[in-house]
């Protein structure tokens, strides 16, 4: 409980940010996918797979001066056109990836794999904070990545204490059981549905669907990070927030949901 008080006092800032949206979300982007690159990619040296920080960080100024420019000092740009830069990026960083492992002497398989698995999973999937609120109706959706994320964590986490019986993933969350899951899931489709009917009452139906979907790939997040960090034998990625864990472990969920919330309203609003 005092863990998710502190956790939840730590997106305060996050929402002024999602308020302002612009810039102040693009550097709150940067920010997320360099810290949560680099502490993914620690967690991958407790295995003692290298994966490259320095290659990371190229991609992750490349992407986001790619939007500035797209999005500022071009005005903008089609969402075709931008969507085949944006394809180019990813088999860049996808490529040059690859081709760290040609250093075979140094290095193997797993380094490139682990490399790219960042890239995709940190970087890209972040990303789509800042596509979501580049939409023309981004900015009324973007609060439902939150909504959903959060909402589903903290429902999940009284459901499961009031009635949780049957374990969801004994093995990654011993803690988390299928009643739960579902609480967390309504929790989240609830909370969505009243933000809709507030804040944007012509999109109810895909504010609560979002809640249902967002709320669910917020829990697979979430088992995913866990997944990881069992597997690299570390309780936390990092220790921004002392005692708490750093970016990733506060951003598991949350960029899980982003891509989901962004291609729905993209496809279908």
């Amino acid at each position: 409980m005092k863990t998710r008080v502190i956790a939840g006092l730590c997106m305060v800032p996050l929402l002024l940010i999602l308020y302002w949206g612009g810039l102040p979300l693009v550097a709150a982007c940067i920010a997320i996918a360099a810290v949560g690159v680099k502490e993914f990619y620690s967690g991958w040296e407790a295995l003692e797979v290298k994966p490259s920080k320095t290659i990371a960080y190229v991609m992750i100024a490349l992407l986001y001066a790619m939007h500035l420019f797209y999005f500022y000092a071009h005005h903008g740009t089609s969402c075709l056109e931008y969507s085949a830069y944006l394809m180019f990026w990813l088999v860049l960083a996808i490529v040059v990836a690859m081709m760290y492992g040609w250093k075979i002497d140094q290095r193997g398989p797993y380094d490139a794999m682990a490399t790219v698995l960042g890239l995709v999973y940190v970087v890209f999937f972040s990303y789509h904070f800042v596509l979501l609120d580049s939409l023309p109706n981004g900015s009324i959706f973007i609060w439902t990545v939150v909504l959903a994320a959060f909402g589903s964590d903290i429902f999940a986490y009284f459901t499961g204490y009031l009635i949780g019986k049957h374990k969801l993933a004994p093995i990654l969350s011993p803690k988390k059981t299928i009643e739960g899951a579902v609480g967390g899931v309504v929790g989240a489709a609830v909370l969505c549905g009243v933000y809709g009917m507030i804040f944007a009452k012509a999109y109810i139906l895909q504010c609560i669907f979002i809640g249902i979907v967002g709320g669910a790939f917020s829990q697979a997040g979430d088992l995913t990070a866990s997944a990881f960090k069992r597997k690299m034998g570390i309780k936390d990625y990092g220790n921004l927030i002392p005692g708490h864990g750093g970016i990733m472990d506060r951003f598991d969920s949350v960029i899980f949901v982003a891509p989901f919330v962004y291609y729905l309203v993209l496809f279908t609003v």
